[in-house]
């Protein structure tokens, strides 16, 4: 049965397949091995399967290669893009802190120009105060003399008539009325000169009433530029830190309100200004300078309170954002968990720092984190650094913004090498991005 299926096989591929002989020829003799269609069908598909398997594997490997080759391109171009973004970041930073302690330098000098031309501006108002006294006791002296001169004039007519009346013989009486004429007549001369010598003096004195007006009304010209140039810089420097605070989610009332608690001393030159000693109602000048001084002082406690917030990266390096703030996947397969920080990756030993001046409240093993640092800061505000491979502060240290406090490892639940940073509010854990994109438009 099985020769005669084999035999119809070879009949039916003898037509493609015809039967091959394949000699083998020695010295002593010939021999020859059959090839028969079957043999050579089998032969044919085996070389086929052989030569298919081979493009297959080959075509696999190759897939393999460009594929991975083209990721780590990829994830070598994500790096460097990440790269040269924390790189001009971190140079806006720095031209934002230069510009920032310009701005601090160019008040302070405008702060000395107003002081200066606040002392011209008192000193020329005590002078057209004097000014104006010596005015009026020229205009009083002045009424005095010339009610003598009519009293005299009174008297010498009087003492004319009295003359007319009495007659020639009444000699004495005459000697003593040209006497009392002669004394007139010199009183009167005396009066006229006076008041000769008093007008020249008011018109000098008008004359230098008009120049303190006229330098009076430059300074104010003056002191209107620089009050104006003042309020400008002051609303410009003000307004970025108001907008980051907000961002970041903080009350700016409430947060000037604690910093001005924790410094309340008083003086210095942003105290408030009054010129007046006699309770009268300020001047305009006194209430603009009052105006930018409060600036000055809500900008120097925002920048108190920036230190004292965790507005900075915590890491001294590039790093790769991973996992963010939220609901996700656990990564160690133990279903949807909630993430109450950002994963921050990249090389082990990476210098960790403090985001914002404050006290470290622990500094050890804690399950999950592995070795943990958490640091309280003012204004009800905690941060937490997990996952570090050594630990560089203590509790109860004393840890400024850029303190170097431990190094990026692998510690606690982790699936590989990164920074779990963490912000607290009253004990609430809040999206760490928050502070950390609010500071990008003012460091």
């Amino acid at each position: 049965m099985l020769t005669h299926v084999a035999y119809r096989i070879n009949a039916a591929l003898e037509r493609r397949l015809p039967e091959q002989r394949l000699f083998l020829k020695s010295d002593t003799e010939t021999r020859f091995i059959r090839l028969r269609p079957i043999t050579q069908a089998i032969a044919i598909t085996g070389a086929t399967l052989f030569v298919g398997w081979t493009v297959l594997a080959s075509a696999i490997l190759f897939f393999d290669t460009v594929g991975s080759g083209s990721a780590r391109e990829q994830a070598l171009r994500r790096q460097a893009m990440y790269e040269d973004r924390l790189n001009t970041l971190s140079a806006d930073r720095d031209a934002r802190a230069e510009e920032a302690a310009r701005a601090q330098d160019r008040f302070n000098l405008a702060l000395e120009q107003v002081s200066e031309m606040q002392a011209r501006l008192l000193a020329s108002e005590d002078r057209r105060r004097e000014l104006e006294t010596g005015i009026d006791v020229i205009q009083n002296t002045l009424r005095r003399t010339i009610r003598e001169r009519d009293e005299a004039r009174a008297e010498a007519e009087t003492a004319t008539a009295a003359l007319a009346g009495a007659g020639a013989t009444e000699a004495s009486r005459i000697d003593d009325t040209i006497a009392t004429l002669d004394i007139l007549a010199d009183t009167l001369g005396a009066t006229a000169k006076e008041r000769d010598r008093m007008e020249a003096a008011v018109a000098e004195t008008e004359a230098e009433m008009r120049d303190v007006l006229n330098d009076r009304a430059e300074l104010e010209r003056r002191n209107d530029e620089i009050f104006a140039k003042l309020e400008e810089a002051v609303t410009v420097s003000v307004e970025p830190l108001d907008r980051m605070f907000r961002a970041a989610g903080l009350s700016t009332d409430d947060l000037l309100d604690a910093v001005r608690r924790g410094y309340s001393g008083q003086g210095g030159p942003l105290s408030p200004i009054s010129f007046s000693t006699k309770g009268e109602a300020a001047s305009p000048e006194t209430l603009r300078a009052n105006a930018i001084l409060s600036g000055l002082d809500r900008m120097n406690m925002y920048r108190i309170a920036a230190f004292k917030a965790p507005f900075a990266m915590p890491v001294d390096g590039a790093v790769r954002f991973t996992s963010g703030f939220g609901g996700r996947n656990d990564p160690l397969g133990r279903g949807w968990r909630q993430h109450e920080g950002q994963d921050m990756a990249g090389p082990y030993g990476m210098p960790i720092l403090a985001t914002a001046d404050g006290v470290v409240t622990y500094a050890g093993w804690e399950s999950g984190y592995g070795r943990l640092v958490k640091i309280r800061h003012e204004f009800g505000i905690e941060t937490r650094y997990g996952h570090l491979s050594q630990i560089r502060v203590n509790v109860g240290d004393r840890v400024s913004r850029g303190d170097r406090i431990g190094d990026m490892g692998n510690s606690g639940r982790s699936t590989g090498t990164h920074l779990h940073y963490e912000i607290r509010i009253g004990g609430d854990a809040i999206n760490p991005m928050t502070f950390i994109k609010a500071a990008r438009d003012v460091f």
